[in-house]
């Protein structure tokens, strides 16, 4: 049982230096298929980004305007994960931005440099959340705090689910992570919706709303479906241009359903 639980604890920082700038210490150490095995925790870590952003959010509102706030908290996760999700969203759109064959698209993604359609998605994603964020915040302090939580953890599940719905579509040799090129077991997905449905329970039973099942548990069952809908659209649009998955698409993934799940959140709050 012990033994069980420092295997778990080590995946668990394993998947914490993977996303993160955390550092985690030496003990640690590192074997190439943790890094597969690492995959179910991965929304663990996103709870965590979450938290830090929710932190100086609500650290950022003692002194500045709400939007101000709702920038800095993003830059603070942006800092912590080191921008790892968006330089993934930026060169998914530049490879399937055009209409290019699935070899080039493999090629743009590849390339270090930034075009048009990358430049252009980061852009409108980064000002979508920003904008999200904000008109939560317009309802209450707490609507942002919760929602940044809530949202990074989901987001990273829908990743570790596609892991699991589509094959590899890169080089598996010449995978940057090339343990994360291998599918995960149907095991891994259901920890990770897992750890989504505690922190669920958990932002219920801790509300500090009165009536939390009025429209906490409704945001988050509608931000629930907004991930759903973008691991349906996401799985068929890389199996259809690409063949699967590769590590960027993972991180647009990410975001797409990070931004979707911010904005179920704010029409059942707005509309409430």
């Amino acid at each position: 049982m012990l033994k069980r639980f420092v295997h778990e604890l080590r995946l668990l920082l394993v998947a914490v230096q993977f996303l993160t700038r955390v550092p985690v210490p030496r003990w640690v150490g590192f074997e190439a298929g943790w890094l597969n095995e690492c995959a179910r925790h991965l929304p663990l870590v996103g709870l965590g980004i979450g938290a830090f952003g929710a932190l100086v959010w609500a650290a950022a509102l003692q002194v500045w305007p709400p939007m101000v706030a709702v920038v800095l908290s993003m830059a603070a996760t942006v800092w912590l994960t080191g921008g790892f999700h968006e330089d993934g969203l930026s060169d998914t759109c530049d490879a399937l931005g055009g209409a290019v064959g699935r070899d080039k698209a493999l090629l743009i993604m590849k390339d270090s440099r930034i075009g048009a359609y990358g430049a252009l998605a980061l852009a409108l994603m980064l000002g979508l959340k920003a904008s999200t964020l904000g008109g939560l915040a317009q309802h209450g302090a707490w609507w942002p705090a919760l929602a940044l939580v809530w949202t990074h953890a989901a987001s990273r599940a829908v990743a570790v689910a596609l892991m699991r719905l589509l094959p590899y579509a890169g080089d598996i040799e010449h995978a940057k992570a090339k343990p994360l090129a291998l599918s995960v077991r149907s095991g891994a997905v259901l920890v990770a919706w897992g750890w989504v449905l505690l922190a669920t329970l958990l932002m219920v039973m801790l509300s500090p709303f009165a009536d939390p099942w009025a429209r906490l548990l409704p945001a988050m069952l509608a931000a629930g479906l907004a991930c759903a809908l973008v691991t349906m659209v996401c799985a068929r649009w890389y199996r259809r241009r690409l063949g699967g998955y590769t590590g960027d698409t993972l991180g647009a993934a990410q975001q797409f359903s990070e931004a979707a799940a911010l904005l179920a959140w704010l029409a059942v709050v707005h509309q409430a």
